[in-house]
Formats: structure tokens, C-alpha cells, sequence
């Protein structure tokens, strides 16, 4: 089990508190004009920091400690973790097309993967039952023994088989509303019917898979849903598509914990996508993961932080996230999207891949199909 540091307890007066997982040195991993970088951690944290005293459940903020390697290898083997680290001890460079190295880069990851996986512990041991970690370098594209997208660990992989080996749960749902495919995450859990992993993404875009007929592979066929979102899909788009494929999909599964892979890059504003998702739609969504949290997990979930390239965007929307978490307001300093709503298209996304699952889960009908 990964331990937490000494924790700040920020000022309160009663109530629950939201534990938020965050460690000042995710900055040292040093990637220079790269969409990711330091800024963005800085930012977002700034800005969940700035909460406090406002309205809401209070917020305890933990500096985690680095994922141990016993807990790392149950995603992770040994080879790939100890390969990473002499990379790193070399100087670093180029990991792969899209990931860069520093020599601090392996360590900041160990960190970033603990946050992960001490939010899943939080949960579990209560007494709050949400939990959020700052996770930096993100971490849904990186694959058991390969870098990918900016990510060396699959922060919600680890999460998610840490609550089943140390925390005893039989059942655990990924969510991932990031607007790239969650190809990590969801290869690691492709033959698994203990988790229930599902993404909304948009298409065409990086890296190209996510395909609807992507459901699983051997006795995990049927546990992966995607959903290839089209450009302008929007807020009520992306609400439809929760409606019409996820929520019969965690109704059916009856997960024990939800994790959220949280990346912001589908707001409208995002540099790298074109979905046009707004801060009041990622609030939004964050309702819809409670209602299935407390429908079914005895309101457990993590929010684990993943992709957004428009730091002021990233901070606004994961603001909007926490803030329905804490019971709080939620402000939206950006409006509405530019983009024209593409309603046929995104009705043919969902019929395809309510069409994959259907022979596994039972799908009410769809709701005016196109």
C-alpha cells in the first residue's frame, strides 16, 4: 500500500473532507516546450488551492509518496520500470515520438503513479469517499512495457488493480472523457471482465484506435466500450452518449469503485482537440460519475488528472469537477463552444457502438436514433 507524506490540513470548520493528492515536484520532470509541462500541474494546482475557505467540503491536500515497486510491477515489470530509470539516469531525451525524458522524469513518475494510487487507497479507507490526484506525467497511453503520449505509467491501470489486490474489490469502472483514446488503459484491461473500461474520444485524432468494435478481447469481451466522438460534439452531445451507452453499461456492471480519467484537451479552447466541451459540461459529467458512484459504489470514486493543454481551460475545468465533488459553485469563465453540433453523426457514433455491445449488456432503445 502506498503511504502518504505528512498532509497539509487546510482550515475547516465540520464536515467531510476531499483529499487531494498533489506533490510540487511533478515540476521537475523537465520536457521544455512540450504541450506537457510544468505550467500545467502549477496551474491546475493553483487553482484547487485557491478553494479554500470558499463554500464546500473542505479539501486536505497530501504530498504522496512514490508508487513502491511491488505495486508498480502489478502493471508494470520490473524490466520495463528499471529500463526507464537508467534512461533517465543517462540524461534522458527522447522516449518515444511523443514522450520526453529528464533525469528526473522516472522518479517524478513514481510519484505520479502514487497519487493515483493513493486516491484509490482514500476511498477505500474512507472516511471521504471521492478523492482527486494531480497526476504528472499523465498516464492513460502507456502500456505495460511501453511509453506512449507523454505517459511512462498508466496511472488509472495501477489505481485500478491496486483496489482489487490491497483494497479487495471484485469490480472497478474507468471512465476516460479525455479527447485522445485511452489505448493504454484499455489494452491492459482488454481480456479482464473485472473492470469495465469506456471512453468517449474524439475521431478522426491521435492515436487512431478506439474503434467501436473494440469491446474486449477473451473473457473480457464486452467490457470495453468506446465511443468515437465527432468534431463539435459538445456538451449535449457527450450527455447523450452517457446516457444512451454508459449509464446501462455501469447499471449492468454494478462497479465497487469508479476512476475517472480526467483529461480537460476536449474544452472547446484546447489546443489539441476539437470536441468543444465546456467547463459546464465537464461539471456535467462529473455528476453523472457520482450518481454512479453512490448508486453502486458506496459513492467511491478518483478523479485522476490526464491530458488539457490550455492551462487556463485545464484550471477552470478541473475547478468545475472538484467544486461538484465539494458541493460547491461552479463558474464557467470561457461560455459556450464555437462549434456547430454534429447531431446525425454523433447518433450513428453511438448506434455503432451500441451495436458492438449489444449481444452482452442489455441497451434500452435508443433515444431518437438517425
Amino acid at each position: 500500500m502506498v503511504v502518504t507524506k505528512a498532509s497539509v490540513v487546510l482550515p475547516y470548520h465540520g464536515g467531510m473532507t476531499l483529499r487531494v493528492f498533489s506533490d510540487p515536484g511533478c515540476t521537475a520532470h523537465d520536457t521544455g516546450e512540450h504541450p506537457e509541462q510544468p505550467a500545467r500541474w502549477e496551474r491546475a494546482d493553483a487553482a484547487l488551492r485557491a478553494l479554500v475557505g470558499s463554500p464546500g467540503q473542505p479539501l486536505v491536500f497530501e504530498r504522496p509518496a512514490a508508487i513502491t515497486p511491488d505495486v508498480l510491477a502489478l502493471v508494470h515489470p520490473p524490466a520495463h520500470s528499471a529500463r526507464l530509470a537508467a534512461f533517465c539516469a543517462a540524461g534522458g531525451g527522447q522516449l518515444d515520438e511523443d514522450t520526453v525524458a529528464s533525469p528526473e522524469t522516472e522518479a517524478v513518475a513514481r510519484v505520479s503513479a502514487g497519487a493515483a494510487v493513493a486516491a484509490a487507497a482514500a476511498v477505500l479507507t474512507g472516511p471521504g469517499r471521492q478523492a482527486v490526484a494531480l497526476c504528472r506525467p499523465p498516464g492513460h497511453h502507456a502500456l505495460p512495457t511501453e511509453t506512449m503520449g507523454f505517459c511512462l505509467y498508466n496511472n488509472a491501470a495501477l489505481a485500478a488493480r491496486w483496489a482489487q489486490v490491497h483494497g479487495g474489490l471484485r469490480r472497478v469502472a474507468i471512465f476516460d472523457w479525455d479527447v485522445h483514446h485511452g489505448n493504454g488503459t484499455e489494452a491492459i484491461f482488454a481480456d479482464d471482465p473485472s473492470v469495465l473500461f469506456m471512453s468517449c474520444h474524439q475521431h478522426p485524432n491521435w492515436p487512431g484506435t478506439g474503434r467501436p468494435e473494440d469491446i474486449g478481447t477473451g473473457a473480457g469481451v464486452g467490457h470495453t466500450a468506446n465511443v468515437r466522438l465527432p468534431i463539435g460534439t459538445g456538451d449535449a452531445g457527450v450527455a447523450r452518449v452517457v446516457a444512451e451507452v454508459f449509464d446501462p453499461l455501469v447499471a449492468a456492471f454494478e462497479p465497487e469503485l469508479v476512476i475517472v480519467s480526467a483529461g480537460f484537451d476536449a474544452h472547446w479552447r484546447d489546443p489539441l482537440g476539437r470536441l468543444g466541451f465546456t467547463v459546464a459540461g465537464y461539471a456535467a459529467l462529473t455528476r453523472a460519475v457520482l450518481r454512479w458512484a453512490e448508486a453502486y459504489a458506496g459513492g467511491r470514486c478518483v478523479i485522476l488528472l490526464e491530458g488539457g493543454y490550455d492551462v487556463d481551460a485545464l484550471a477552470a475545468s478541473l475547478t468545475a469537477v472538484v467544486q461538484v465533488l465539494r458541493g460547491g459553485a461552479v463558474e464557467d469563465p470561457f461560455g459556450a463552444s464555437p462549434y456547430p453540433e454534429p447531431e446525425a453523426a454523433l447518433a450513428r457514433a453511438i448506434a455503432e457502438t451500441r451495436a458492438a455491445l449489444a449481444a452482452h449488456w442489455p441497451l434500452a432503445p435508443q433515444a431518437n436514433p438517425r
